[in-house]
């Protein structure tokens, strides 16, 4: 089995958690993630221009380049996280430029040798797979893609070709952050986009607390963390992974549960 298929089991949902690389003790963070019960771990790649993002992950992407961490650095904690976790799946998740503009075959097979399972493009269309995709693919290394309210029963199929792994459902049209879909468009949308992958579905954007990720895990086969985690590091720098670990605990514990409340 792959490492994806231990996270996303039939009997519950997964927790994937998100922070950003070079922004605090990033390896301390990641270990406190896992620790907690974090299911998958998206490591982010800082950008000067991180578009989807709203404005506690756009800090956290200044904070990381002030400090000078470049994308070698990004695979290096990659490869020191496989060492020390060998089973957790982990996706560098970011924007096109870090990730082609040494070549595509580069960033993959770099990034296959730092233990990587996914690869998140945010900015690089279905359409434009051709310039990162099959380099991906070819060191076994899941593109991951993304769908949104918006994307139509015509447009699906096109997102879904050639996407692995999981599929990250944004439960939002708009950036990271606060707002959050309504449980009952979120679940409509799962099962409709269910309907056309046996695809594990992640819902994420704008989850925050244990009780709105258990409300997503009954209906989805996972739930992204990622803003409230970045908060915790924006406030405490250094000394943010005892309390990420215990968000993440009690977040695990609600996803991990949500399908055992009878509610």
């Amino acid at each position: 089995m792959t490492r994806f298929q231990t996270a996303f089991t039939a009997n519950r949902s997964a927790l994937v958690c998100f922070i950003t690389a070079g922004d605090g003790d990033t390896a301390a963070n990641l270990d406190a993630l896992v620790e907690g019960g974090a299911d998958v771990i998206e490591l982010g790649m800082p950008f000067t221009d991180p578009m989807a993002d709203g404005p506690a992950i756009q800090a956290a992407n200044l904070r990381s380049l002030a400090a000078g961490t470049k994308t070698a650095d990004v695979l290096r904690m990659a490869e020191d996280f496989r060492e020390r976790h060998p089973d957790i799946s982990l996706v560098l998740m970011g924007y096109a430029n870090p990730m082609v503009r040494r070549g595509p075959e580069w960033f993959a097979d770099a990034a296959a040798k730092a233990g990587v399972d996914g690869v998140i493009c945010v900015d690089l269309a279905p359409e434009e797979d051709q310039d990162l995709g099959p380099a991906l693919r070819a060191k076994g290394i899941c593109p991951i893609r993304l769908a949104t309210p918006t994307t139509d029963a015509k447009r699906l199929p096109r997102v879904l070709d050639g996407s692995s792994g999981f599929l990250y459902y944004v439960s939002v049209a708009g950036i990271t952050g606060k707002q959050q879909a309504a449980i009952g468009s979120i679940e409509e949308n799962v099962a409709r986009i269910k309907q056309h992958t046996d695809l594990p579905v992640a819902v994420g954007f704008g989850v925050r607390t244990p009780d709105q990720a258990a409300a997503i895990a009954r209906v989805a086969d996972g739930v992204v963390i990622g803003s409230a985690l970045i908060d915790i590091v924006a406030e405490l720098g250094n000394h943010a992974p005892d309390k990420l670990r215990e968000l993440v605990s009690s977040l695990a514990k609600a996803v991990h549960d949500a399908r055992k409340d009878p509610a």
